[in-house]
């Protein structure tokens, strides 16, 4: 394939002052033609070309079955897809947590924009895994009072969209205030510490979840998320996950 690559060539002088400040005095460019083609070279394709076949493989290999197609647009509070992502993290990263601390998770919250894709009915693969979160964010807990809870179950009210959560049961009045808020079927107290699964891009204030930099203490599990889904998928061999009451609103 022919192509022209342009180099641009800026020559800049500078002088400084004997305050030591710069001034710039003179810029020149132009256009050089370098080659008119670039030819593929073989000998590098052909050692890549393995890796490449093998990655093919890895990416289509078929881990699990999805009875459906579910999207994170299909619930006000909860959807189907967002509570498959935040049970993962509780069943796969409360093991690790446990082993490395003698603790459980209490809960996990986890961002809607992090969730970047469908789940196709059909076959799911390692491709499927990441096209639902090609970033790599990591699992962290970290330790929140339950002062700090409250503040996140007011940010879950008003920040309008379904974030995923596990592990905590919100229900809204029709007037939107609190009805009910329960971790772990219990109501909050508001000194306990609470062990909260959430994501490295959360915990530096993404998508404005400031109160999460309010733990005095910090786990890095070292568990991709995209991971967590991969062996998640391995786990069940056929997925039909559902909205349900972890958060809802009631009707007048």
């Amino acid at each position: 394939m022919k192509y022209k690559l342009v180099l641009i060539i800026g020559f800049i002088s500078l002088i400084f002052s004997c305050e030591n400040s710069k001034q710039l005095v003179n810029i020149n460019a132009e256009n050089r033609i370098i080659a008119e083609e670039l030819p593929s070279n073989k000998d590098i394709e052909a050692v890549i070309e393995p890796y490449k076949i093998n990655l093919d493989k890895s990416m289509t290999k078929i881990l699990s079955y999805s009875t459906d197609t579910y999207s994170k647009n299909d619930g006000n509070y909860n959807t189907a897809i967002g509570n498959l992502m935040a049970d993962a993290i509780m069943e796969l990263s409360n093991p690790i947590f446990k082993s490395r601390t003698g603790k459980n998770l209490d809960m996990v919250l986890l961002n809607h924009g992090g969730i970047r894709s469908v789940l196709s009915k059909g076959n799911i693969t390692t491709r499927t895994a990441y096209s639902l979160m090609p970033f790599e964010n990591s699992v962290i807990v970290v330790a929140l009072k339950g002062t700090v809870i409250m503040e996140m179950t007011s940010y879950l009210k008003e920040f309008g969209k379904p974030h995923p959560i596990s592990g905590l049961e919100l229900v809204l009045n029709s007037d939107n205030t609190y009805n009910t808020i329960l971790i772990g079927g219990e109501p909050v107290e508001m000194e306990k510490t609470y062990h909260v699964a959430t994501n490295d891009y959360l915990y530096k204030g993404g998508d404005q979840m400031y109160f999460l930099k309010k733990s005095d203490t910090l786990y890095d599990l070292n568990y991709k998320i995209r991971t967590v889904l991969i062996d998640y998928f391995k786990t069940y061999d056929t997925l039909s996950p559902t909205k349900d009451q972890r958060f809802i609103k009631l009707k007048n």
